[in-house]
């Protein structure tokens, strides 16, 4: 029948159009990922037998090789072998004829899911999960999914539950300790995909009651499948933002279902993301998300019927894959039989056992005494049918005897002993035993594993039973039992057959009497369990001379004989070292000055890191493999055209930026700023050269006064007509007049003739849209404009029928208590009639009309005395103290929302160095290239200089290029190129011309790629510097600690001229290099605090109508509902 089946069979194609499964499935990943878990196998199947058994179930060769396989079994009648040959013909069978009858009507289906996921899957977007997604956001995690990737991990060694276990509790705690709030779902029915791993059953079974029983994560297992109606409701209730999945499974039916479940996540909104490939870091996960598109909920939709029907089938098909699985090993006995006989030893053994005990134990005594039950079924079962005679030494040739099944429970019950009793250090250091163990011992534990899933799955029987579960991590150790089998078998064997030739019997072991009681009592139990026969003592563990582990000239791996090597410090003394670690050094391990580590070190030549130690040459850094943009001495006259036109863009882009005029800066010498710091002598009275100029001033002034009179009065006509005609456009050139204007009487007229205008087209719109219920509020917004420009500019020069002017306008727009209180004697009915008052107005009262249409136009409270340094505009107050820092030479740390004005002191600080001298330099910080591009365009649109031949003003480096990045007075740069520069030892003439560093962006000196550079450059730089940002949520910490570096600095400055001064009085000639910023600088650092920005921040909704992109206001209050 299985020739007929491998070779009369039809196999499902793997390859599918565009050969897109092919390049799946024939991946290096893929079989690399399977091939973890197929090496951890506790059976080996062989190297010629594992492609057909496990790895490619349709691959013909293996089909080939495993019916060769069989034939010889059956001509060298050994059963054991013919076990083997139909445990693995069971798995081949099962995905074979499983996959053969659904590609007759769902194959076509499972292909198009699994197309549709593997085009997504390079469209994924690898992000940080904590950062950008989750946050206080509630998320699933598939349990089979965590399984898989925690089997797979390289790490994992074969047989060592507790650090499988390890590894998922080192998963589960990371996410929680990044704030991460989920739940884990285990499906009924992904249970299926495991009939052909039954060590994985029992495990999966074990990590489920150890998540629930053992820790405080929310586990979901009452859920059947993905598609099932209790799920959906699931979803529904609890909204989850994303699923944590994996994309592969062990085989291709267990692909399937993890396909199944991202489809119907897709389907739901839920997005996916993938386990596989993930790195957590300090304060982020990164992962792969697969979004929820529209395409694949259609997708979802239109095929959701033949989704259902290829579920339930594969379902079906897995579910008899399982009796084909249990039939080699069990015989007639089913599924629902192995349950009954499982429940069957519970009850028998909390008879037996009344007062309770821990899982460990209990689990050894249960599944052994059923395993050997079974195994003698299996026995009785092969002797009825082949009408041989029950004699064991009949079938000591053909399979495994009672007696071996039994050493092997004595093997195990001995191992689980050890567990109880060794500390885990004790259990690191046991021997790696390299044998694998024998084909018949493997097909023994696959049946125990069977077993010990039954009872774990009924463990619900237990219920009021006083079961300690703590250990359930812990339930086997497979090293450790291939020692104490290994010991038996070759080292206490060989020293029983030096003393006396006679039938192989154990020796007993100096165990202690704590260990051998706890093996006495665990036997006991297996022996009361059994009932059906009798299965010998405790004492000797083995009575057969089978071998269970393989010969091997090497059993034992060589790195455990190795010796651990010391562990600790090298010694070694610096006084940097020494001084910044402090006591911290008395409590750290150090290596005597003997040991074989530190004889080792040859001290090698000293060298001055300036040239390579062989060649002599000069060494290069990232500076000099940076590509440099423009050479800067070249003289190709193509070359410096092409300069030209860069420096021309780079004003055109920094004038798009901000349009400011540049300003030629000039350099200051020492004399003319000693004259400007002197005090001017006070004098008593004036002179006739000063009352000179005082007249001619005043003449100067009326004179320009007069001209702006009569170039009003030349543009006042065309002027009023615009506005007649237009109002906004009218306005607009009223607005750019008053720009240029200089006097305040003549800018009143202005304004007065504005809003006269602005009047007369409201009391014009009010009439002719009589009746209807809206109103052009814009007019109205323009009058307000006028009236705040007015009372608040001009309110000396206002006369009083400008007053009334004002008065009249408000009272038309329905603001009578304010007309009230700015012209009292003016009464209401004067001018407008009650009924007429409420076709003009508004509607609204005056402080909702302002708030809600002229936020915008709202006057600030600014101050009105201007500050010498700053001529474009009048400084707040905590902006003169960020020049005052400037001043001083102080470091600051500034903190302020964006576009509040804070980055002007930047500049401020760029133009001071900048008039200092030629020489020194200010760097500018940035976190980004973009960032970068576009302070240079702005630098070099604000300021120019004539500088000496081969110098620049503005200079860029970044790792893509540079340009004039060590020969400008500005450099604009990123921290990684900033530190590459610092760091470098032949650029420290450069570094001592450092005046000021600007570092915009710092809170990136909390986040987790890249902070630690920030932290560098922080700390390297001696210079006073700015820290700009707009989110520091600790400003306070992070000045004090940026204070006490600076006092660190301060006392090494202070150091330094001491010895310096000593020498001198000695009689050196001490070498001072030329800094004057060390001796004008402060090592005082600011903290500057403002929570005010200047222009307003409205939030937008773009949508598509008719065809039309519509940007819509929106207001946070609409985001409000009952619950957020």
């Amino acid at each position: 029948m299985l020739h007929d089946v491998f070779f009369n069979g039809a196999s499902w194609p793997r390859k599918v159009p565009n050969g897109i499964y092919t390049e799946r499935w024939s991946s290096p990943a893929f079989h690399n990922r399977n091939s973890k878990f197929r090496e951890k196998l506790p059976w080996d199947v062989g190297e010629k037998a594992r492609p057909a058994a496990v790895e490619s179930p349709r691959c013909q060769r293996g089909k080939v090789f495993l019916c060769r396989h069989l034939h010889q079994a059956v001509r060298e009648e050994s059963h054991a072998s013919c076990i083997f040959a139909c445990v693995v013909a069971s798995t081949m069978l099962g995905e074979e004829w499983m996959f053969y009858n659904l590609r007759k009507e769902h194959t076509t289906l499972l292909e198009k899911i699994s197309l549709l996921i593997l085009d997504e899957m390079p469209k994924a977007e690898y992000s940080s999960l904590f950062n950008d997604f989750v946050e206080s956001e509630f998320f699933l995690i598939d349990g089979d999914s965590l399984l898989i990737t925690c089997i797979c991990d390289i790490s994992l060694k074969l047989g060592q539950n507790l650090h499988f276990f390890y590894l998922v509790e080192r998963y589960l705690v990371d996410l929680t300790s990044k704030g991460g709030q989920f739940a884990i779902v285990f499906f009924k029915d992904a249970e299926c995909a495991y009939f052909n791993f039954p060590e994985l059953l029992s495990l999966r079974t074990a990590l489920i009651l150890h998540l629930q029983e053992n820790t405080t994560v929310d586990v979901q297992t009452k859920f059947s499948g993905c598609l099932s109606r209790e799920w959906n409701i699931f979803l529904e209730e609890s909204c989850p933002y994303f699923l944590i999945v994996s994309d592969e499974g062990l085989n291709d039916a267990q692909t399937h279902l993890f396909n199944f479940l991202i489809i119907q996540s897709w389907a739901v909104k839920i997005n996916a993301v993938l386990s596989s490939g993930q790195a957590s870091g300090i304060l982020r996960l990164y992962a792969y998300l697969l979004p929820s598109m529209h395409r694949n909920r259609k997708f979802f939709e239109q095929n959701k019927k033949e989704i259902e029907r290829a579920y339930i089938t594969l379902l079906k098909q897995l579910e008899e894959s399982r009796a084909l699985a249990l039939a080699p090993l069990f015989g007639n006995l089913k599924w629902k039989n192995m349950m009954e006989e499982a429940r069957e030893t519970i009850s028998l053994l909390k008879q037996v056992w009344p007062e309770g005990s821990d899982i460990r134990r209990v689990l050894c005594v249960t599944s052994c005494s059923l395993s050997l039950r079974m195994y003698h079924h299996f026995l009785e079962n092969r002797k009825n049918s082949s009408g041989q005679k029950a004699d064991s030494e009949q079938m000591k040739g053909n399979c495994l005897t009672l007696q071996d099944m039994e050493d092997l429970c004595r093997l195990y019950c001995l191992n689980v002993v050890f567990l109880l009793n060794l500390p885990l250090s004790q259990r690191a250091h046991t021997r790696v035993i390299t044998s694998s163990w024998i084909k018949d011992v493997q097909t023994l534990f696959k049946m125990k594993k069977w077993c010990e899933y039954f009872i774990l799955s009924n463990i619900h029987m237990f219920e009021f039973w006083n079961l300690n579960l703590i250990h359930l991590p812990d339930l086997s150790d497979e090293p450790l039992l291939k020692n104490i089998a290994f010991y038996y078998e070759n080292e206490n064997a060989q020293t029983k057959e030096k003393k006396e030739h006679e039938n192989v019997q154990g020796l007993q072991l100096n165990l202690g009497n704590v260990i051998v009681k706890d093996y006495e009592h665990l036997w006991s139990a297996v022996s009361t369990l059994v009932r059906k026969f009798e299965v010998g003592q405790p004492f000797p563990v083995r009575t057969t001379k089978l071998h269970f582990l393989k010969n091997k000239s090497s059993p034992i791996k060589d790195s455990s004989k190795e010796k651990m090597p010391n562990l600790g410090f090298i010694p070694m003394s610096s006084n940097v070292v020494d001084k910044f670690a402090g006591d911290i050094l008395k409590d750290l391990p150090f290596l005597k000055s003997d040991d074989p580590t530190v004889t080792s070190l040859v001290k090698q030549k000293e060298f001055d890191e300036l040239v390579h130690w062989h060649s002599h040459k000069p060494l290069s850094d990232d500076y000099d493999r940076s590509k440099c943009q423009f050479t800067e001495s070249s003289k190709d006259p193509r070359v410096l055209k092409s300069l030209q036109k860069y420096h021309v863009f780079q004003r055109f882009y920094g004038n798009s930026l901000e349009s400011i005029s540049s300003k030629l800066i000039v350099t200051q010498t020492a004399k003319s700023k000693k004259s400007f710091s002197e005090p001017k002598s006070k004098k008593t009275h004036e002179t006739k050269a000063e009352i000179i100029t005082r007249e001619n001033k005043k003449r100067l002034l009326a004179k320009e006064e007069q001209k702006e009179e009569q170039k009003w009065s030349a543009l006042s006509f065309s002027i009023e007509e615009e506005m007649k005609e237009n109002l906004n456009s009218g306005i607009k050139s009223l607005e750019e007049f008053l720009k240029s204007c200089k006097s305040n009487s003549v800018k009143l007229r202005v304004e007065v003739a504005g809003l006269t205008a602005c009047l007369k087209t409201w009391k014009e719109h009010c009439r002719s849209e009589e009746g209807k219920i809206t109103k052009d509020l814009s007019i109205a917004v323009q009058m307000m404009k006028r009236i705040h420009s007015l009372m608040e500019k001009y309110p000396e020069l206002l006369q009083e029928s400008d007053r009334e002017l004002i008065a009249r306008c408000l009272k038309y727009l329905g603001f009578n208590e304010l007309a009230s209180s700015l012209s009292p004697t003016q009464k209401a009915g004067d001018d407008i009639k009650k009924k007429k008052s409420d076709k003009y107005s508004i509607g609204i009262g005056p402080v909702r009309f302002q708030l809600q249409y002229m936020g915008h136009h709202l006057i600030r409270d600014e101050r009105k005395d201007p500050d010498p340094r700053v001529h474009d505009f009048i400084p707040d107050t905590w902006q003169r103290e960020l020049l005052d820092v400037v001043d001083n030479y102080e470091s600051a740390v500034i903190v302020a929302p964006t576009s509040s004005g804070k980055t002007y002191a930047s500049y401020y600080c760029m133009e001071k160095v900048l008039k200092e001298s030629d020489d020194g330099v200010v760097v500018y910080v940035a976190p980004t290239k973009a960032l970068v591009n576009q302070v240079a365009a702005t630098v070099q649109n604000r300021f120019t200089k004539n500088l000496p031949s081969g110098e620049a003003l503005c200079g860029v480096f970044t790792r893509e290029y540079r340009h004039d990045a060590l020969n400008s007075q500005v450099l604009i740069t990123v921290p990684a190129c900033f530190e590459i520069l610092l760091l470098a030892p032949h650029r420290q003439n450069w570094v001592k011309k450092i005046r000021y560093v600007i570092f915009d962006e710092v809170h990136c000196l909390g986040g987790e790629i890249g902070a630690e550079v920030w932290e560098h450059l922080l700390v390297m730089i001696r210079c006073p510097f700015l820290a700009l940002s707009a989110t520091i949520s600790n400003p306070g910490h992070l000045t004090e600690w940026l204070q006490s570096v600076k006092w660190y600095w301060k006392q090494e400055d202070e150091r330094v001229g001491k010895n310096l001064a000593s020498k001198r009085h000695a009689g050196y000639r001490a070498h001072v290099p030329k800094d004057c910023s060390q001796g004008k600088q402060s090592h005082k650092v600011r903290l500057v605090l403002y929570g005010e920005r200047y222009n307003d921040l409205e939030k937008h909704i773009c949508s598509i109508r008719h065809n039309d992109i519509y940007f819509d206001h929106f207001h946070p209050c609409a985001a409000l509902t009952a619950d957020h």
